[in-house]
């Protein structure tokens, strides 16, 4: 996903291998990324752009007429079981292979419409029938559209435009001759209109969002998207960071920056998959529910006129892309996908820059790579003791003195969201293997090759399109060096300072009424501000993402002086300190020596976590030790094979699998008679915390409120947060999701209290880490003014 297609990968790999030493030795022995390129460059042959291209193939985003009359089909199956939902986004994805102004597009908007209208999406539906309209929808279905028009405008309230649509709807039925049907409609919806006008409902007022909700103490003069009580600092250590200026509280907003640049993930099953009846996927994407620019939900995208990939959630959306960076990217087909999310990054990243800033930031390459050395921790952690603090000020009198230049900062001190704070993101070129570097600048210098056919250098450099310039075989333009040397620096940065944008997604079906969640990976992005930020395995700050808007909030009181942390994804919640330096030197190259892990190393007991701990099979005390687990327990004498209970471990998560199946394919009765025999197998032999047994605990709940068991799905639930409070503790994202869905079924139970009690836990602690928009934080707002308005009511759900 984030690197090329394993076809490419293999491809080039091969190359590699029977590269001639003496060209290799420049991917191993020089610093400069520019002779990289440029080796690459020399290096690509017709044959390698004749493969990208064939490959892209499997990626084809050209508009198909065929394509649009499939989801249109798959929509109106969906659409007749009343999943309106999935029925808009397959209507959408038949909107995104329709031409511009044919029959098959109008269509698509139109049944689109249908089912927005029956979500109660009504200012959207009209929105459709307008563009339905404007695309050339047949002049005999009118009638039809028009009598959704009238709905959708007295449902809104705007009784004039009804009075109009329903007129309107008058001529066209007087016009076209017989229909029964939408004769009666018209005389009931001229009733409606006139009882509206006698007396006029006036509109509920939805909640509007003119802001997060979070704001900063005040906005920090040297960092524009920080706080105030946000303080940069660098030294050779630590590199580039960010200290506390003044205490801190838990739930204060820190950081809030939108991405300099952000691209879409592409779904896994974009591509054609085998086994497939049609060369068509109905399955769903990011890219079917996320506006490509801005990356906010979206129930009805505005597609691309050029390509059948690019979906975007307004016309405003769709022309800042276009203008901005699209309009090179379009024409670029599948290739962009082939060769992987950070070589599309790194392109979209030149392109929102522009050829000047570019241009001045590639001559200055050897200056960069010659202060490595001093920001080498930059994008890593830091060796950290419980008093690593420093005075605030040190580093500015540092600075103004000239003795520790920041990279980043403009001419005034000012740390900003730009090309150039990009720029200055390490590379870590040293550190990636050659055989990397091969693979990325080859990949580059394929794209580039690419890029000189169009002759984009003109659009993407802020000035007047030129005469183009023949470029042959081997040869580039010399905008397009310099294009290409800045995006193989940017495809190794990424490594070690992308961030994931995430977005919590629903997994249950619809019929299901616990809405359970987890967190996926929505678009890749850059974000200098904070890339600042160091890791720690135990951090101080949660990032939530809004959109292309990351919000970095604080977990836990920051004392003044202290270094504010971000965790890297190895969390000492989730794995142990051998894990998660193993992993962080793959990816991040550094030793981690943070808190975490230096009590981890040091502790002498057994570094097994009690969420991943077996217990004694006689006794039930935890066990201890390497191959052979022997029970800790003075009493007890009992020991068993590690491997033993590994393998009887999963044998018990292929059950509580089967048990999620048969949730997922509504038998929850099955469910529960597999689930409780799996609940009773695991108290056998898993300590209590084992984060197993929470799983099953969480299913269970699950089945229970399926079949309207409120009781024992609040029982099971509780049973739950304290698996998952042992684990990830009790101010946790996780705890926050888990009180999340305990408040939704005591909600559904009508147990008063007890169902406050839990929306007010879960709001304090989801508080810490989103912005009050999160639609889990505005459910539980509405659940408790729901119960707020019942009588009182003494009912309590069994323990």
């Amino acid at each position: 996903m984030d690197l090329p297609v394993d076809k490419w990968k293999s491809y080039v790999d091969q190359k590699w291998a029977l590269l001639q030493p003496s060209k290799k030795v420049v991917f191993s022995q020089t610093e400069s990324l520019k002779d990289i390129f440029l080796q690459c460059c020399s290096l690509i042959q017709p044959e390698d752009e004749t493969l990208l291209e064939r490959l892209s193939r499997d990626y084809s985003l050209e508009k198909d007429p065929d394509a649009a009359l499939f989801f249109k089909e798959e929509g109106n199956r969906k659409f007749q079981r009343k999943n309106y939902r999935s029925a808009a986004i397959l209507y959408s994805k038949g909107v995104a292979h329709a031409r511009p102004n044919t029959q098959e597009m109008s269509m698509c908007y139109a049944n689109r419409s249908a089912a927005l209208f029956y979500l109660g999406q009504y200012e959207v539906c009209l929105e459709d029938i307008k563009r339905a309209q404007e695309h050339g929808y047949p002049v005999n279905l009118q009638p039809k559209i028009l009598s959704r028009k009238a709905e959708c405008l007295l449902a809104l309230g705007w009784l004039r435009e009804a009075a109009q649509a329903v007129k309107e709807l008058e001529g066209h039925l007087t016009a076209s001759g017989n229909h029964p049907a939408l004769q009666e409609k018209l005389g009931r919806l001229k009733v409606r209109v006139r009882e509206k006008e006698s007396r006029p409902d006036v509109p509920p007022e939805g909640p509007t969002r003119t802001s997060t909700g979070l704001e900063f103490r005040e906005e920090n003069d040297q960092i524009p998207q920080a706080s105030s009580c946000v303080l940069l600092r660098a030294d050779i250590p630590r590199g580039r960071h960010l200290i506390a200026k003044e205490d801190i509280l838990p739930g204060e907003l820190l950081v809030r920056e939108e991405a300099f640049v952000s691209v879409l993930t592409p779904g896994e099953d974009l591509g054609l998959q085998e086994g497939l009846e049609t060369k068509w996927n109905p399955g769903i994407t990011h890219g079917d529910l996320h506006c490509h620019h801005c990356l906010k939900p979206v129930s009805s995208s505005i597609p691309c006129n050029g390509c059948s990939y690019a979906k975007y959630c307004s016309q405003e959306c769709l022309q800042q892309a276009w203008e901005r960076y699209h309009k090179i990217e379009c024409p670029l087909g599948g290739i962009l996908l082939a060769l992987g999310v950070f070589c599309h990054v790194a392109l979209r990243t030149v392109l929102v820059a522009g050829f000047e800033d570019v241009s001045r930031s590639v001559e200055r390459f050897p200056e960069q790579l010659t202060n490595r050395e001093l920001w080498a921790p930059e994008g890593g952690s830091l060796d950290e003791t419980p008093d690593s603090r420093t005075e605030p000020g040190e580093t500015e009198r540092k600075s103004e003195a000239g003795d520790i230049p920041i990279p980043g900062c403009d001419v005034h001190g000012k740390y900003q969201s730009t090309y150039d704070a990009v720029f200055n993101l390490l590379p870590h070129s040293e550190s990636h293997s050659p055989g990397h570097k091969f693979l990325c600048g080859f990949s580059v210098a394929a794209l580039c090759k690419k890029l000189g056919r169009a002759d984009p250098q003109a659009a993407a450099s802020d000035r007047q399109s030129r005469s183009r310039k023949e470029t042959t075989g081997a040869e580039l333009s010399p905008e397009l060096k310099v294009w290409g040397a800045a995006m193989l620096r940017h495809v190794l940065q990424l490594q070690c300072n992308a961030q994931a944008l995430t977005t919590i997604q629903e997994t249950a079906s619809e019929d299901h009424v616990i809405a359970s969640s987890r967190q996926v990976r929505l678009a890749t992005g850059l974000f200098p501000v904070v890339s600042l930020l160091n890791h720690s395995c135990s951090p101080n700050t949660s990032v939530s993402f809004s959109g292309r808007v990351a919000v970095v909030q604080a977990t836990q009181p920051i004392g003044r002086g202290q270094e504010i942390l971000h965790c890297y994804g190895p969390h000492r919640c989730r794995m142990d300190v051998a894990e998660r330096r193993q992993k962080l030197k793959a990816q991040y190259f550094f030793d981690c020596r943070c808190q975490a892990c230096l009590e981890e190393e040091e502790s002498k007991a057994d570094a097994t976590p009690k969420w991943a701990a077996f217990r004694c099979p006689s006794c039930r005390s935890l066990m201890r030790g390497e191959d052979v687990l022997r029970c800790c327990s003075r009493a007890c004498t009992a020991s068993v094979s590690r491997g033993d209970l590994g393998r009887q471990l999963q044998d018990l998560q292929l059950h509580v699998r089967r048990g999620l199946k048969l949730l997922e394919g509504d038998r929850p009765d099955q469910a529960v008679q597999l689930l409780l025999g799996c609940r009773q197998d695991a108290e056998n032999f898993l300590s209590a915390e084992h984060s197993v047994r929470g799983e099953i605990e969480d299913h269970l709940a699950q089945a229970y409120a399926s079949l309207g068991q409120w009781q024992k799905a609040a029982v099971h639930l509780r049973s739950s947060l304290q698996v998952v409070e042992g684990r990830y503790g009790p101010a946790s994202v996780e705890m926050g999701h888990e009180l999340f869905k305990l408040a939704q079924v005591l909600f559904n139970g009508l147990a008063v209290t007890e169902a406050l009690d839990a929306i007010q836990r879960a709001e304090e602690v989801l508080a810490v880490h989103y912005d009050p928009w999160n639609d889990q934080i505005r459910e539980l707002q509405e659940m408790k003014s729901c119960l707020m308005e019942l009588p009182p009511i003494t009912t309590r759900l069994a323990v």
